[in-house]
């Protein structure tokens, strides 16, 4: 078994979430789980046979095992890795998922909803579900959804989104991006542009601009504070990225009376 399908539109629901620690007993160990899923994120090497298909397990690597399937571990040692055993709901569109695939430069963030899911269970449960419900969404989106779907983005470019995001009112340079990220200038230039359609700095400008129409738009925040949480605290240079990006100034498009924020 090299792939799996599963329905993600609903949340899982979850039958335990911990650490798993295998290999002082044994080298070899044995699995089914008749009717719960199971979510693995290892930090060790070893062997993953899954109905009869053999996988190597790496550090960063993640498992995703359907209900009813055998399955054996090889370990090389001690070896613990995190996991969540839960149940799906069989409606909404499936999506393809490999069994077992590198998190690559998602293993962080998955790492930290893990985390989080470990530590809010089982006293919050409806916080641990969320926590993995969005887990396997990035599990999930590792991959394109379905054979012979367009390629899904790649996981820098993804990554690198995913940082402007968080950092939109901080000052972003594109080095700092790369370096954050674990990759040269280059290198994110041309995966962002090919991802994308655009510049990493036109991404951040139009991001900024969408976020800063949305605040004056739908909220009572001054326009000195909008201007400082998309990371243009010149009040100056707000208005003029106001006019070019937005077809106004930022009180006509608070009044109402600017257009609708271009597509940039």
């Amino acid at each position: 078994m090299h792939a799996v399908s599963a329905c993600l539109d609903e949340p899982p629901v979850l039958a335990a979430v911990g650490i798993g620690v295998h290999g002082p007993a044994g080298q070899v160990d044995d699995f089914l789980l008749p009717e719960l899923w199971q979510l693995h994120l290892y930090d060790y090497e070893a062997e993953l046979m899954v109905a009869g298909t053999r996988h190597a397990i790496r550090p960063g690597r993640v498992s995703l095992v359907p209900p009813g399937t055998p399955v054996r571990y090889r370990y090389q040692g001690r070896s613990q890795h995190v996991f969540v055993h839960f149940r799906l709901a069989t409606a909404g569109a499936p999506r393809e998922i490999p069994v077992i695939q590198d998190a690559g430069p998602e293993l962080g963030p998955l790492a930290a909803q893990l985390r989080d899911a470990l530590t809010a269970w089982p006293g919050n449960p409806a916080r641990t579900t969320a926590a993995v419900w969005a887990a396997l969404w990035r599990v999930a989106e590792l991959v394109p959804a379905h054979p012979g779907a367009p390629e899904s983005v790649h996981p820098v470019a993804a990554a690198a989104m995913a940082l402007i995001e968080e950092r939109l009112a901080e000052p972003l340079a594109v080095p700092e991006i790369a370096k954050a990220l674990g990759v040269s200038h280059n290198h994110l230039t041309r995966l962002f542009r090919a991802a994308t359609g655009e510049t990493v700095v036109g991404y951040i400008r139009s991001r900024r601009m969408e976020r800063a129409g949305h605040f004056l738009r739908a909220t009572t925040m001054s326009i000195p504070a909008i201007a400082a949480s998309v990371g243009c605290p010149d009040l100056q240079a707000f208005n003029k990225a106001c006019r070019r990006e937005l077809g106004a100034a930022p009180r006509a498009i608070r009044a109402g009376s600017g257009p609708a924020a271009r597509q940039c």
